[in-house]
């Protein structure tokens, strides 16, 4: 199979109607902060029986098309079978996180850059290996008076260009993350400014790099007012400002945009993208990236116990099945109390 063919089955296989991707990819710190929230112990056993119970969801592929992995995670096995090997036995395609996480911008204003450049093309050549076939490297801006500065926009652009370059080099689809922090008192108006100015430096990048947009997926932020402004955004207008953003900056050659849900509780992010398409048709797929917004209510569930399994398994479902409707804009806030 050429790289191209590749690729494109990739896409084919991600991007489905009604589907989306759950993102599992927390690095050790942060899932270790989550756990212990909740006073459950975080060591690699532990961290294995939870994901293996997420992937393990009996019809979870109605609803989820991928999942973006930890390095961990991906050599993970349960019974002699590898987690990217249960992801695919139940076809959903398995992804893998690829960045090293962020550290500080030289000569910004106390921004942030993504480091992982160190033998990416040979960790993807052997992450292939283990079984993933798409990939996922995030970039921050900070959105204040004076962030994003351009050395901020010019360098995560870059980098994210960079990136996708040698995923689809290597067969493997990228996902491209430019997400604009909801932290801070920032307007909605705002808002609306830097992530149109971030969202055309990246494809601009991405046309230098001669990244090929039909084989990308875009990850980015909502437009949304900061979590401390005064005027909190409704989903209207969520949707009204991420949709002219996007028109303005997003080919329509990208087949799929897959939000991340950025801190917002998992009934913000289903009500935003359920506003979005109710705006449709689009030129994009348009649909999830979720985190947090997907197993925050599992997480609790499951409180480190096997005999809440199957209620977090079902808690994963309906959040699931919740977003699954967002994406053909058929989801009501009635449906949360079903």
């Amino acid at each position: 199979m050429t790289i191209q063919a590749e690729l494109q089955k990739t896409i084919n296989d991600l991007v489905h109607p009604g589907k989306g991707i759950l993102a599992a990819d927390e690095s050790t710190s942060t899932i270790t902060k989550r756990f212990d929230a909740l006073k459950i112990p975080c060591s690699e056993e532990t961290r294995l029986a939870y994901r293996h119970m997420l992937f393990n969801t009996d019809n979870l592929n109605n609803y989820i098309s991928g999942v973006i992995l930890y390095e961990e995670t991906l050599s993970q096995s349960t019974n002699g079978l590898s987690l990217p090997a249960l992801l695919a036995s139940k076809n959903i395609v398995p992804g893998i996180k690829v960045d090293k996480g962020l550290v500080p911008l030289a000569n910004s204003r106390n921004e942030k850059t993504t480091q992982g450049w160190d033998n990416l093309h040979e960790r993807l050549q052997e992450y292939k290996k283990q079984g993933a076939r798409f990939a996922k490297w995030r970039a921050v801006y900070t959105i204040s008076d004076s962030c994003p500065s351009y050395v901020a926009i010019h360098s995560n652009a870059d980098g994210l260009a960079r990136y996708a370059a040698i995923c689809q080099e290597n067969g493997i689809v990228p996902i491209v993350e430019p997400e604009l922090l909801m932290d801070g008192d920032h307007s909605l108006e705002h808002c609306s400014k830097v992530t149109q100015w971030a969202l055309h430096e990246v494809f601009n990048a991405l046309f230098i790099y001669g990244v090929k947009l039909e084989y990308i997926i875009l990850k980015p932020s909502m437009v949304i007012a900061g979590n401390k402004h005064a005027q909190q955004s409704t989903p209207e207008q969520v949707a009204q400002e991420t949709m002219a953003v996007l028109k303005r900056t997003v080919p329509s050659a990208v087949p799929s945009i897959n939000f991340l849900s950025g801190g917002q509780t998992p009934q913000q992010a289903t009500a935003n993208l359920d506003a979005m398409n109710k705006l449709g048709p689009h030129p994009w797929h348009l649909s999830f990236s979720y985190g947090r917004a997907l197993q925050e209510p599992a997480l609790h569930s499951w409180e480190g116990k096997s005999s809440n399994v199957p209620l977090s398994q079902k808690a994963l479902l309906i959040r699931a099945k919740l977003n699954s409707a967002a994406t053909n804009g058929e989801y009501t806030t009635a449906m949360e109390n079903e």
